[in-house]
């Protein structure tokens, strides 16, 4: 691989400003200042680091030493790595074998060069001391090399694993040795005390604990002691209780807990210059905290957020998400066209039937008199006869002009042939209306596809995003000892949706609970899917304030086996149901087919979710294109879960009602019944309905028992229902009683009510 020259930029130049004090302070780590510095010198030459600049700055960073031998041994292992790398560079070979050979042959200058007394501690000869040394740092090389590379090209860029993390955390290990070597504890508590505040605020989880722990190792290397292990914990713990809070409180909280730990550890018993320095070691950095933009912070966390989770599946979902979403749009513009193309089509006029010229061709071509007729003006008379004829559908003797009758010869024949072309005429006519009837039907399905498909397309587009909520439900999980190792929230308001990978096991109704509370949301389980033996895919959606009850009662017509009357209660989806009470006219099986013909199409309409309005016009249109004298009167309510809203149609039905505590509302409309005329002009309205509310449809067999619609408010007021399939029978039974018993006609009571959710 050819070594590209170094683009100087900006970002270039603090990332090589950089490299100088970390191998500065690697070189302070241990006691008579080691060149440690060479493994992460080695290291960043084979993550392509410029070997000319780079030579330069380890030579630099080997002035601490303090010692000309020290400097010229750095010298001539930077001078030999350069060669070398430059070399490599040139012949555009992969590196491979280097990392193995390279470091053990640089290190032959410390080992007969560098000046080093040797430890007091062990009683090995210096040059075994040495050749420790040197096996340690190629060692290093290694493991700082995982370290550089992880910052240089993967850090805030994909999600580090536990290897490189480790790595990191060993470079600044010895990092922070040498920073605390070099200036002391105080400004070693400055940088790590913002650090750890800064990633309490950041992180907001468990994580920021081994982060501290991190953060205390150089200083529990150097103390030879697990007591700044404990305090930074402490401080960390500290931090995360509070960092709902913002960033001032936590902030604040760790400056107290930290003068604290301080005052057991003896600080105000020191020179008061000490105190004042530790204090605004810690000051400084939780003042530095506050000020950090709100704005920055949050970029900063979703950063961390996005590169912490398992990104790829939320991509992958969102693509085809986006991909169905477009798809489905195209579909639905297509519809659309679909709906145009049939709209305006006028399908011909019946108008362009030219009656008189067929008239002379079939009756005048043989007659003798037929140029007299047309020198007389004779055949103009035809256009009065041809109409009258269209405006009464026949004409006879008596509908012929006065002129026709004294001087044409075939008079009976003219009106035989007017006849038979009125007769195809309006057989034309009716085609042709019952054409354009099916192109509006046509149409307006068109158009409730086109906005079904539009709607999915919109649901469809929306993408997942990441949210601070799957950390805070994890935290409540894992604090009721629930260890979900996946966590996925998407959808607003009443599409929210949870979904969670758990043991199989799991109590449902504790964990609905456990996630309502830390989410602020009500929640129920909507779905459970098995993943292995013992984990499953729990699916949590937004519970619905209001829950619904159904009763029924029902009874058919004397001498008749099956009613007329049918009534549908349908679940549109988790937050909608739809209730439905068809009376077909008539009695018996034929008024039943009825009824259940129109119920069958208002479910499946509904249940495609086609806009409300299309769906009765298509009902209608299908039922009165039946050719069969078939007629349906109709109650239908779609009630909302969430807020109690009740969109309510009427047609052609008898009143229904809406009882509410002592107040009965009246609910009627005075459209005819469907399928009777091909347009449908429903009653509409919409009511709220509250908790223990009841809402009552009846068919006319019932309101028609009471004789007087001020009768059945007298009655239905003085009712105390408790449920709604007790009020359904006492309704019916009360219309039987004024029937002594026997139903006149099909009876039923449909009542619903309306709950507040558990």
């Amino acid at each position: 691989m050819k070594r590209s020259r170094t683009n100087f930029s900006w970002k270039t130049a603090i990332k090589y400003l950089s490299f100088l004090p970390a191998m500065a302070l690697l070189n302070l780590s241990l006691p008579m200042r080691e060149p440690v510095a060479f493994a992460l010198y080695f290291a960043l030459l084979m993550c392509g680091a410029d070997p000319f600049v780079l030579s330069a700055e380890y030579v630099a960073a080997s002035v601490p030493a303090l010692s000309l031998t020290a400097s010229l041994c750095c010298l001539l292992q930077a001078a030999f790595l350069c060669l070398c790398f430059v070399f490599l560079g040139r012949s555009g070979r992969k590196r491979g074998w280097e990392r193995f050979v390279l470091p053990p042959l640089a290190q032959l200058p410390f080992l007969f060069l560098y000046p080093h007394a040797g430890y007091a501690l062990f009683s090995l000869p210096l040059i075994w001391q040495k050749v420790i040394l040197a096996v340690f740092t190629v060692i290093l090389t290694f493991l700082f090399e995982g370290a550089a590379r992880a910052v240089l090209f993967r850090a805030f860029r994909c999600r580090l694993v536990a290897a490189e993390i480790g790595e990191i955390a060993l470079l600044w290990f010895f990092t922070g040795m040498g920073f605390y070597n070099l200036g002391g504890v105080i400004p070693f508590y400055a940088v790590t005390l913002f650090l750890l505040l800064a990633a309490a605020i950041l992180m907001r989880n468990a994580a920021a604990v081994p982060f501290a722990l991190a953060l205390s190792a150089p200083l529990c290397a150097v103390q030879a002691s697990v007591v700044p292990a404990a305090e930074y914990a402490l401080l960390a713990c500290v931090a995360l209780l509070f960092s709902s809070y913002g960033s001032l409180v936590p902030a604040l909280s760790v400056f107290l807990a930290f003068l604290g730990v301080q005052y057991f550890e003896g600080l105000f018993l020191q020179s008061a210059l000490i105190v004042s320095l530790t204090v605004c070691a810690c000051f400084v950095p939780v003042a530095a905290v506050c000020l950090l933009p709100e704005k920055a912070i949050g970029k900063l966390r979703r950063t961390l957020l996005f590169y912490r989770e398992r990104t790829l599946p939320r991509i992958a979902i969102n693509r085809n998400r986006r991909a169905v979403g477009e798809q489905l749009y195209e579909v639905s513009s297509l519809f659309r066209e679909i709906e145009t193309a049939f709209s305006s089509q006028n399908g011909g006029k019946t108008g362009g039937v030219r009656f008189k010229e067929k008239l002379i061709a079939c009756l005048c071509a043989a007659c003798p008199s037929r140029r007299k007729c047309r020198e007389t003006g004779l055949y103009d008379s035809f256009e009065k006869l041809i109409a009258v004829g269209k405006a009464k559908g026949r004409v006879n003797l008596i509908d012929l002009p006065q002129e026709l009758s004294a001087s044409c010869r075939n008079s009976a024949g003219l009106l035989f042939a007017l006849n038979k072309l009125l007769e195809d005429y309006k057989r034309m006519e009716q085609e042709l209306e019952a054409a354009k009837a099916g192109r509006k039907l046509l149409a307006e399905q068109a158009h409730g596809v086109s906005e079904i498909l539009k709607d999915i397309a919109l649901e469809q587009s929306e993408e997942f995003a990441f949210s601070d909520e799957e950390r805070i439900l994890s935290n409540a999980l894992s604090a009721a000892g629930m260890m979900s190792s996946e966590i996925f929230l998407y959808g607003e308001g009443t599409l929210f949706t949870a979904s969670m990978t758990l043991r199989e096991n799991t109590d449902a109704k504790k964990l609905c609970k456990i996630a309502s509370h830390a989410l602020g949301v009500p929640l129920s389980l909507s779905e459970k899917i098995p993943l292995t033996s013992d984990r499953a895919c729990f699916i949590l959606r937004r519970k619905p304030d209001y829950d619904a009850a159904f009763g029924i009662a029902a009874c058919p017509k004397a001498g008749e086996t099956a009613s007329g009357d049918t009534h549908s209660v349908l679940k549109i989806d988790e937050r909608r149901f739809l209730v439905a009470l068809s009376d077909g006219m008539g009695s018996g099986d034929s008024a039943r087919e009825v009824s259940d013909r129109t119920l069958s199409l208002l479910e499946s309409c509904y249940k495609a979710k086609m806009p409300g309005d299309t769906v009765l016009s298509t009902v209608n249109r299908l039922i009165a294109l039946s050719g069969e004298e078939t007629f349906s009167c109709l109650d239908v309510a779609s009630v909302n879960l969430d807020t109690g809203d009740a969109d309510i149609v009427k047609i052609g039905a008898p009143m229904g009602f809406l009882l509410s505590g002592e107040e009965l509302r009246v609910l009627e409309g005075e459209s005819l019944p469907i399928g009777m005329l091909e347009a449908v002009h429903p009653a509409t309205m919409r009511v709220n309905m509250k908790a223990e509310d009841f809402l009552i449809f009846m068919s006319d067999g019932v309101t028609a028992a009471f004789g007087s619609s001020a009768e059945l408010c007298a009655y239905l007021s003085g009712l105390k229902p408790l449920n709604p399939q007790s009020l359904a029978e006492d309704i019916l039974k009360n219309a039987l009683g004024r029937y002594q018993g026997t139903a006149e006609d099909d009876m039923t009571v449909l009542a619903v009510k309306l709950t507040r959710a558990a």
